[in-house]
């Protein structure tokens, strides 16, 4: 198996507003080290592809809040996108397609997000090699996660019949994408043992994906294209004419639901550092529930961050605390999800310093 054809796009937007107030505006997750690895998770997104493709075939999308950290945190990057406005996953990874098809003819692409983590790079390797396979007989192929629980934080897939691939005996087809469930269906799904957790990667051939948004998003498609005819850096009044939408939507469950769709599974530890209870399991994983500087009497569940502090527990459970010097952050577990909240209500509160 040789990638000679497949280049690698990273898309790295999003504010990481569930990990306020680690994540902000001008800083968010996917430039930290929320692993404790001294690499940030785009830089650890990074180091995986490069050892596949190397620096000359990874593509960067990105807006330009982050153009020059991304810049100065990957010096060997030769190929970035800057965004001028947010528009979601399909504009973005659809101007990189259109870019690397109009100069290599039939290459393969592959999207990974810049902010998840992966601790099995060969692991990480051997999935996209089948994906890349599969891509190659002009289906979309997409990594699914096996769950570790009935989590409710993802979408899912729903694995068909086999494919019969040789170099991919993995990869089945896709019957379909569904939306993040509720506690009870996740759990089914689980227990089902047919679905894997969307983690949203996605493998073709650029022709391939863009002759799909052509049937399916005419408009995206002939703007993106007249968009890559002028370059890496693209017209803010054309762009912010795009359609504003994810990939998933766009392409993954229309064309799924016609055939067009496969699955190779990873087999390899992935995390979604989407919020704080995420990153109580990564650092608990980690750590072993042992941190320097935090000292817990009759307590757990807890996720502390604050640097430069002894930090002393006393009696509660579930609790997060997290200084950053310029804020402090006090909510339980089961509030998690709420803290994407907060930016925006410090926002109306006079300070948009803290978004």
């Amino acid at each position: 198996m040789t990638f000679d054809d497949f280049h690698a796009i990273i898309p790295a937007g999003g504010s990481g507003t569930r990990l306020w107030p680690l994540s902000r505006r001008d800083r968010p997750k996917f430039l930290l080290d929320l692993s404790g690895s001294g690499r940030t998770l785009l830089q650890q997104t990074w180091d995986r592809l490069e050892r596949l493709v190397g620096p000359d075939r990874i593509h960067v999308v990105t807006g330009a809040a982050h153009a020059d950290a991304v810049r100065e945190q990957l010096p060997a990057l030769r190929h970035i996108v800057v965004e001028p406005t947010p528009r979601d996953s399909m504009p973005a990874i659809g101007l990189a397609a259109a870019l690397i098809e109009t100069r290599h003819r039939g290459a393969v692409i592959g999207s990974f997000a810049a902010d998840h983590l992966i601790t099995d790079d060969a692991a990480f390797g051997r999935a996209v090699a089948e994906a890349v396979t599969v891509a190659r007989t002009g289906l979309v192929c997409t990594i699914g996660i096996t769950p570790s629980g009935p989590s409710t934080a993802f979408g899912y897939i729903e694995a068909g019949r086999p494919l019969g691939l040789p170099d991919a005996p993995g990869a089945v087809a896709v019957t379909r994408f569904v939306e993040k469930p509720d506690a009870a269906t996740a759990a089914g799904y689980v227990a089902h043992g047919g679905f894997r957790w969307n983690a949203g990667m996605f493998v073709a051939t650029a022709s391939t994906l863009l002759d799909h948004l052509a049937r399916l998003r005419p408009a995206l498609h002939q703007g993106l294209l007249a968009l890559a005819a002028n370059g890496p850096s693209p017209d803010p009044a054309r762009w912010d004419e795009l359609e504003k939408i994810a990939i998933d939507h766009a392409i993954a469950e229309p064309v799924a639901a016609a055939g067009g769709i496969a699955m190779v599974p990873g087999e390899f530890d992935w995390f979604d550092v989407g919020d704080i209870a995420a990153l109580a399991q990564l650092r608990d994983e980690r750590d072993g529930g042992s941190r320097d500087g935090v000292l817990l009497h009759d307590a757990d569940g807890l996720v502390i961050d604050s640097p430069g502090r002894s930090v002393t527990v006393l009696g509660i459970h579930d609790v997060v605390v997290i200084d950053t010097g310029d804020a402090i952050l006090v909510t339980t577990l089961d509030h998690a999800q709420q803290v994407k909240e907060l930016p925006a209500a410090w926002a109306a509160h006079g300070r948009p310093d803290l978004t």
